[in-house]
Formats: structure tokens, sequence, C-alpha cells
């Protein structure tokens, strides 16, 4: 049998065997009638893929792509018949066949075959609206809340925030969803919240939030473990014991100095569950070109106890905090125009969020560090074998 292989990028050794994906999915549960049962499912999800990494993100130019190229995919994946699936057909298997639990497991668990499990203890949470499935005069679409490993590039599971409810209520599922024991979960500042952080510990895990004024008393309690330390007449009081780590960055027209300052609450002085350490996070950002200075202040807070958390680990983990921005809403909403594609339903929207959320960790795993250089690749390849 022919195979369609993807190469790692330059340098590595890792290859992916598209057939042997096809082979993988014919474990999910298909929910067809056997009577009239024209394409396997494992073979309708890898044509989808195949045209994804391709560079194809639209359901009219999967299908496209797909039907273009039927003579050399009937070959190589042995197909029954001569021909390939139409338009309503894919988005009738997207929308109406495939189990979303089913597919997320099965794309997770190939994940974790292929290059292992996340070792990186941070995750982080983070919610993204898909502007493409937004009706005509309405404000509101599809909208996902999202776990990722950012450090290994792999999104844990994703739930859907009801149209009545927001990243907050829809929380406490996906936390429970997770296995937590012995990892860190960080989120933004609508994320600090009591229920949150009860239910991380619940899981044998570590928070650390951002703190801003959506918990007003919190963080005033929290500056004021960095207020100058007060004075009396003839007992001045002196600061409280912490630690210091800096980072310098340069590049994009930019020098970043980040300071964090953590400081123990040793005497139990935050009503909040679990908390062991606050911090002060500066960010101090100087625009080459335009000689412009900014300086940005957040604080938050950590159940992780000082062996475990230190500074300068702090520190990178709020940096690193910020990669399921940079590194997965950014690329599925700009490099895999997500937000462009208009989708109604929201079964066949969380179905193409969770190949995208495939495609780039793909990308990450086989060593493209950019996401559309690696779609070029992976066309080129795929083009060269399908002759």
């Amino acid at each position: 049998m022919k195979h369609i292989i993807l190469n790692a990028h330059e340098g590595e050794s890792v290859e992916l065997d598209l057939v042997e994906l096809a082979a993988y999915f014919e474990k999910m549960t298909d929910s067809r009638h056997q009577r009239g049962k024209i394409y396997p499912l494992g073979l309708l999800i890898t044509l989808i893929l195949l045209a994804k990494l391709a560079g194809e993100d639209k359901p009219l130019g999967i299908t496209e792509w797909i039907r273009l190229r039927r003579d050399s995919l009937v070959s190589v994946f042995k197909c029954k018949h001569n021909r390939m699936p139409c338009l309503n057909t894919i988005r009738w298997v997207l929308e109406k066949v495939i189990d979303l639990e089913d597919l997320e497991k099965h794309l997770a668990w190939f994940m974790w075959e292929k290059f292992g499990t996340p070792q990186s203890k941070l995750t982080t949470l983070d919610g993204k609206s898909m502007r493409g499935t937004i009706p005509t005069g309405q404000t509101q679409g599809t909208y996902l809340l999202t776990a990722y490993v950012p450090e290994d590039g792999i999104v844990l599971k994703q739930v859907e925030v009801g149209h009545k409810e927001n990243e907050i209520s829809a929380a406490p599922q996906l936390i429970e969803a997770l296995d937590l024991k012995g990892k860190l979960l960080c989120g933004d500042a609508m994320h600090t919240q009591r229920q949150h952080s009860v239910a991380v510990l619940a899981q044998g895990g570590d928070y650390l939030w951002f703190v801003k004024n959506n918990q007003p008393t919190l963080l005033a309690d929290v500056a004021q473990f960095f207020a100058p330390s007060q004075r009396a007449a003839g007992f001045p009081f002196p600061p409280l014991p912490c630690s210091v780590a800096q980072s310098i960055n340069k590049g994009h027209g930019r020098l970043e100095k980040r300071t964090l300052t953590l400081v123990e609450d040793t005497q139990g002085f935050l009503d909040w569950p679990g908390v062991r350490q606050v911090f002060r996070l500066e960010r101090w950002v100087k625009r080459i070109r335009q000689g412009t200075e900014t300086m940005e202040v957040v604080y938050g807070i950590t159940s992780c106890d000082p062996q475990n958390g230190t500074a300068e680990q702090m520190l990178h983990w709020t940096r690193a905090y910020w990669g399921i921005e940079n590194g997965l809403h950014y690329r599925r909403d700009v490099t895999l125009r997500e937000d462009a594609t208009r989708i109604g339903a929201s079964p066949l929207a969380q179905v193409m969020a969770l190949l995208n959320n495939f495609v780039v960790t793909l990308a990450l795993k086989m060593s493209f560090s950019n996401l559309a250089s690696a779609r070029r690749a992976f066309n080129a390849q795929i083009a060269s074998q399908l002759t």
C-alpha cells in the first residue's frame, strides 16, 4: 500500500504516516447505519486533515481540494468507489456523525502515543470566541474555553461556554475533567475565583491567578504586601522577606524588562483558599523606533510553596501563560483563518476547532515554529506523494 509521509523540519527524524492515521481514526464510534455508508469515518477525517495541512481551511475549499485529487486519493486509501465526498457529506459527517468527546479523545491519544504525554508542569486556561459562527444581526456565537500546555503545544481539553454562561461558570466543568496532580493551572483575573481555587486543589494541583479589580478586596490585600513599610516613632518595621527575579528580552522592535517580586504569606494574612505566596510583576517596555516607554504592574497569587514555586519559576510561568494566546489562538485566527470561516452550527464549529488544534500541535511537534511555513512544507510533501 502506498503511504503519505509527512517529514519534520530540517534535521529532525520525526515523520507521520497519514494512512496509518486513517486506520487509527477507524477506532472511533461511527453512528451511521452500515447501509449506504460509502466513506469510512477514519478516511473522512484524514482527508479533511490532509486538506487543512495543505493549506485549505473552509469546508468548500477542503471539499474541492479533496475532489481535485480523487484518483490519487482513491489509489492511496484503496477506496471501494472511484469518487470523493461532496460538500454536503463532509458537513453532515462533521456536524451530525462525529461525537465531540470521542474525536477529542482520539486526537489526544494519537498525539500522546506518537510524541509522548505532556511533560510541562504548567497548564493555562483561556477562552476564545469563534467569530465566524456569529449569526447575522447577533453578537455571540460559539465560545470555547480551553486548557492548553504552552510548553508542549498540546490542547488537553476544550468545553463550550453556553450563550447564557461565561468562562467563570464553565471553568469548573473543565477543571474537573483535567488531571492536575502535580500540575499548575494558570488563568487570567477572570478565573481568580474561590470555587476555581478549591477545584484545582481538590484535583491535586496548584493554581496561579492574576489579581485585578474584579476582586477589589483581594487586590488591596495583595498590594499591601509590597507597600512601603510603616514607621512608628522609634520602631521602624522591616520590609517583608522577598525574592526577586528579572528577565530582559529584545525583539520585534522593542526592549522588555520583567521584574517579579515574590513574598510568602507566612502569617495567613489573605483570606483565600490554599494561597501560599503573592507576587508583583512589573513590565517595562521601550519601543525602540518610537522611543516611547510604558510600565505596567500586575499582582497575583499562587498556592505553590516556596520550594516548588521560586521567583524565577514564577517569572517563567507568567510569561509562558501567554503561549495560549500567541501559540494557539493567534495561529487559529490568522493562519488557519478560523474567525473568517463562516460556520453556523456549534457542533461543526467545535469539530473544526479540534482539527485546528491538532494541526497547530502537529506542526510544533514536527519542529516547525512557523505554522504557515509548516503548511507550505506539508503541501509540497503531500503533492509529491500524490502524483
